[in-house]
């Protein structure tokens, strides 16, 4: 069964459901050199995302705030992007923005999806597949963390790594809806708090 759906946004995605692994893997070789499309498997669902202008427009803007932060704090980060996450037979995602933190691994400890059409509450069982530490959403305006404990994700008000336990969520929030405006007065606000909490 193949669902094609039309939303909103500038988004267009592709659901394929009751899909074999072999069937997700042959699909995959066939966008080999399709560049911007993003492909996910679980549990027999196969999903094609072709992200609009806003869709990574956010993205790249989270990232870019991310990142200052890391640069800020002295933190040791790889930026892994929309890298494909996988455990052969199981599950594979390719985030809209990933990192490592603190070392290089196979696995980034944060997967960041900004929602349009992809990238919701029922992926966290795809990650948890994956062994995803920490998964962020970012929908309607509102940033949403889950921290990966033993028995499954549990929504947090502040990041559980370590390394992110100092950063600011709601300012952070709002820094990242200024950009819808402008993406350089977002940046300016965030790195201006950041440089004034280094400072004290």
């Amino acid at each position: 069964m193949v669902q094609l759906i039309s939303p909103p946004s500038s988004d267009q995605r592709i659901i394929h459901h009751n899909r074999s692994w072999a069937q997700f893997k042959l699909i995959e070789q066939g966008f080999a050199d399709s560049t911007g499309v993003r492909l996910s498997y679980y549990a027999g669902t196969i999903e094609i995302i072709m992200p609009g202008k806003e869709h990574e427009s956010f993205k790249s803007l989270i990232g870019q705030l991310i990142e200052l932060f890391f640069l800020c704090h002295g933190i040791f980060y790889k930026a892994t992007g929309s890298m494909t996450q996988e455990k052969v037979g199981q599950a594979s995602a390719q985030a809209d923005e990933s990192y490592c933190i603190g070392s290089d691994k196979p696995i980034p400890d944060l997967s960041i999806e900004v929602v349009y059409t992809s990238g919701n509450v029922n992926k966290l069982a795809q990650y948890q597949a994956l062994g995803v530490p920490e998964v962020w959403f970012w929908q309607d305006g509102v940033l949403r963390l889950y921290h990966l404990f033993g028995e499954g994700y549990r929504l947090v008000d502040r990041s559980q790594i370590p390394s992110l336990a100092d950063l600011d969520v709601k300012r952070l929030e709002r820094c990242i809806l200024k950009g819808e405006t402008s993406h350089l007065e977002a940046a300016q606000e965030w790195f201006s708090s950041l440089w004034d909490a280094v400072d004290q």
